[in-house]
């Protein structure tokens, strides 16, 4: 428990700085410090506020609702262990609603802002969301079918990587193929997003965060960092074999492999038009309802 309290408080923000490394590193330059997103953080909670006129409360106490719901909902989520601080069975559901509950209050306060500008973001990001949640529900009804209705820390570790037998290497990489564009679209990451643009027809996630500055801010950075973790920390637990997860170093490899990805990615791929994006939204959709065909044809099949 101890070791994902201290995973939890220290690790979200230094996904961030990796992807920002690789980035740099893949057009040939130095690039800021790993621990830059921290430092940034920091600065920010340092710094007073400004509030629009129209404005209403929503718009303050917003931020760190999304922080304490994302928080409560990294709770169930295991890191350097495979014992969450927090699990039992159907808990899946309350740590869906909590993401949502995050991500609503946000839209909620975007909207209050009284800005049609930021009314567009939360419309994109909305729509995103439409087709995720249910993306996640098939990943979360494929793992109770292969096995039963457990925590969820347990469902994806009975469900993590075995080389010994292709159905399990089949079902834990599409697994980790759809929790990934999951990922990219959750953290508004390219192709779905560009944390680094502030162009008017390409932001979402920007979009709804600009009336936000000081404290707000660094407490809405973090809770992004926060949620990028836990996505990554799922793929981890998915591709590790369960003998040697127990492993900090392996899993803190796993993470970096996956942020060094994502920068990878940014680096070589440009934001997608908006139409394409919601197709792309649709692929873990997809990728669910073939995990489930496999865990069909395997016990049907008696493989």
């Amino acid at each position: 428990m101890i070791v994902n309290l201290i995973a939890l408080i220290f690790l979200p923000l230094l996904l961030p700085g990796i992807i920002n490394k690789t980035k740099a590193i893949m057009v040939g330059r130095k690039g800021q410090s790993l621990l830059q997103p921290l430092f940034n953080v920091v600065k920010l909670l340092q710094k007073g506020e400004v509030l629009s006129q129209t404005a209403g409360s929503i718009t303050q106490y917003a931020p760190i609702l999304a922080l304490s719901a994302t928080v409560c909902s990294a709770l169930f989520i295991p890191f350097f262990s495979r014992n969450p601080i927090i699990g039992f069975k159907g808990d899946f559901l309350l740590f869906i609603y909590l993401l949502a509950l995050a991500k609503g209050v946000m839209a909620l306060a975007a909207m209050d802002s009284g800005s049609s500008f930021e009314g567009m973001g939360t419309s994109r990001e909305m729509s995103y969301t439409a087709f995720l949640e249910p993306a996640f529900m098939l990943v979360i009804a494929s793992l109770i079918y292969g096995g039963k209705l457990l925590p969820m820390a347990e469902m994806f570790s009975r469900h993590s990587i075995d080389f010994n037998e292709i159905w399990s290497l089949i079902v834990a990489i599409m697994t980790a193929m759809a929790l990934f564009i999951m990922l990219l679209v959750e953290a508004a990451r390219v192709p779905f997003d560009d944390p680094n643009t502030h162009l008017e027809l390409t932001m979402i996630h920007e979009v709804m965060v600009l009336d936000y500055s000081g404290f707000s801010l660094a407490l809405i950075h973090y809770s992004a960092s926060l949620k990028m973790l836990i996505y990554a920390s799922l793929i981890a637990h998915l591709l590790l074999p369960p003998n040697i997860y127990l492993t900090p170093l392996f899993y803190i490899a796993a993470l970096i492999i996956i942020a060094v990805s994502i920068g990878i990615l940014e680096s070589l791929m440009a934001r997608f038009r908006m139409n394409r994006n919601l197709e792309l939204v649709l692929v873990p959709v997809s990728i669910s309802l073939l995990v489930m065909a496999a865990l069909i044809a395997r016990n049907v099949g008696g493989w």
